[in-house]
């Protein structure tokens, strides 16, 4: 069991269980969390190219992208509020409340006709919705997990793969057999099984902070590694989900075989799952920004060789490299935030953090739809996003030279 002393005034001892039934019972719960919700988000690239060919065909595809880009966006935003009613000791009744609120909302999308009606219910609802639950159950694996916390974070973490391969095969699959409202409805059953085990497993363990200040409190900025390490984050997801964003649709038109291209975003998804669990691993063991910073690099240039990926091989070598290398990052973003900080301030440290990436996220996907309308190919939004992803590494290293001075060897 692991101990921490925490408290500047008489010395308080907090343990963590680090294992056992019920702290992996809550990561069950949490990984469940994810699944319903980055997971669902992660299979937005099936419903970007289906609303392109179907739904939506007079639309643009850089309009079409903001119903995915507030997705994104909402999944981090909300945590804001939520991570500070999590560190006030609130979470059981809004992750009750924002369960219902996804679901409902799911069940709305069958509903929706026109371009507006798809922003609110799949892009603000779904998002806000995901949001709530997201950030607070991720703040959770720390009260269970000190030593063992990469690795939680990592098999919690392959929910959102999980998610990402199984939602879009369902989607597409359901949708030519039971049309696109059946589909939706039948997506809200599945969500409302996932989140009935997250409701019923997770919960908190150690007591709430005491001091309760303002969410927002830019205390947490004049730490360097923070300040560099949120950048990074920001930075990041204005290209790390492009790829995933537009990999099935850049692949039609290619010798790829029509009935293929669909399934290159569950094939990177599946990378992603692999990714994400050896992540875990080799956090705990060599350090988190250690491991983040290396797949980083390989994402960028995976970016990088996209558009050239030609025929089939090429663009499953790129998928499944790609999944792997952006798994990492999603599954230990927030590892690295845990240890910049009291432990009972992590909800907010957190949310703080994940609206600066969450602008980012808002931002990315569209700005690559425009590119590709402008240039009516995806090479330059292959340098565009690449650039993004290598950009963000280079804000990594310096937040690891602040974290560790000059040793840039040591575990971090």
């Amino acid at each position: 069991m692991a101990k921490e002393v925490l408290g500047d005034g008489p010395e308080e001892e907090l343990t963590f269980p680090d294992g056992g039934f019920r702290a992996w019972l809550v990561a069950l719960g949490v990984g469940c969390a994810i699944g319903a919700t980055f997971g669902f988000v992660n299979a937005w690239g099936v419903f970007q190219a289906y609303y392109e060919e179907t739904m939506l065909p007079t639309t643009p595809p850089s309009t079409i992208a903001w119903i995915g880009s507030v997705q994104y966006a909402l999944v981090f935003i909300p945590g804001l509020v939520f991570g500070r009613l999590f560190d006030m000791g609130h979470f059981k009744v809004p992750l009750f409340c924002a369960s219902a609120l996804l679901v409902a909302a799911t069940f709305l999308v069958a509903e929706c006709k026109e371009f507006w009606q798809f922003i609110l219910c799949q892009g603000i609802a779904v998002g806000l919705g995901c949001g709530a639950i997201f950030g607070p159950t991720l703040g959770i694996l720390p009260h269970w997990f000190k030593k063992k916390l990469g690795i939680a974070y990592g098999l919690t973490a392959t929910g959102s793969s999980l998610g990402g391969m199984l939602f879009p095969i369902a989607t597409r699959n359901l949708i030519e057999q039971v049309g696109f409202k059946w589909t939706m409805r039948i997506l809200g059953f599945i969500l409302l099984f996932l989140l009935g085990i997250c409701n019923a497993t997770t919960e908190r363990r150690l007591p709430p902070k005491k001091e309760r200040g303002p969410a927002l409190s830019f205390r947490a900025f004049r730490n360097p590694a923070y300040s560099f390490y949120s950048a990074a984050a920001f930075v990041n997801f204005l290209g790390l989900y492009t790829v995933l964003t537009y990999i099935d649709v850049s692949a039609e038109g290619t010798s790829v075989p029509a009935n293929l291209s669909f399934y290159l975003l569950p094939i990177a998804n599946a990378g992603s799952l692999v990714g994400r669990v050896a992540g875990g691993f080799l956090a705990d063991e060599f350090g988190p920004l250690n491991v983040i910073i290396p797949a980083n690099v390989v994402a960028g240039i995976m970016t990088y060789v996209w558009p050239f990926a030609g025929g089939t091989a090429g663009y499953i070598v790129v998928a499944i490299l790609y999944g792997m290398s952006s798994g990492i990052f999603a599954s230990l973003v927030a590892t690295p935030l845990v240890g910049m900080g009291d432990v009972r301030d992590v909800g907010a440290r957190v949310g703080m953090a994940f609206t600066l990436l969450a602008l980012g996220a808002l931002a990315g996907p569209p700005i690559s739809g425009a590119i590709q309308t402008a240039t009516d190919g995806y090479k330059a939004v292959g340098y565009y996003a690449g650039s993004a992803i290598e950009c963000a590494a280079v804000l990594l290293l310096f937040c690891r030279y602040f974290v560790l001075g000059r040793k840039f060897w040591g575990r971090c």
